[in-house]
């Protein structure tokens, strides 16, 4: 099954509620990952609350064509989830 976001909204700071197709939803804090020159408008707070999903993509996309992937969306919202571990190794984003 391939992830898509179905819903998101801004909880606060770089907070982002984030509901997938598979019925999950959770809390994505990108605090962390808004780096290199794509990202750098979006440190400012109303620059990064302009997101919106994009039903093409199914992922969250911002104004100025920065987006991410729903997988990692999904990693960062459940990265201390015991049960999908295995999952996150499997897509690369831990060792």
């Amino acid at each position: 099954m391939f992830l898509h976001v179905t819903k998101a909204k801004h909880v606060e700071g770089y907070k982002v509620e984030v509901s997938f197709n598979n019925g999950q939803t959770g809390i994505a804090d990108l605090s962390t990952v808004l780096k290199g020159p794509v990202f750098a408008p979006l440190r400012e707070l109303e620059a990064f609350a302009q997101f919106h999903v994009d039903e093409e993509l199914a992922t969250i996309v911002w104004p100025n064509g920065a987006d991410l992937a729903p997988e990692y969306l999904y990693f960062i919202a459940f990265k201390t989830r015991p049960d999908l571990q295995s999952q996150f190794r499997r897509w690369g984003y831990i060792a």
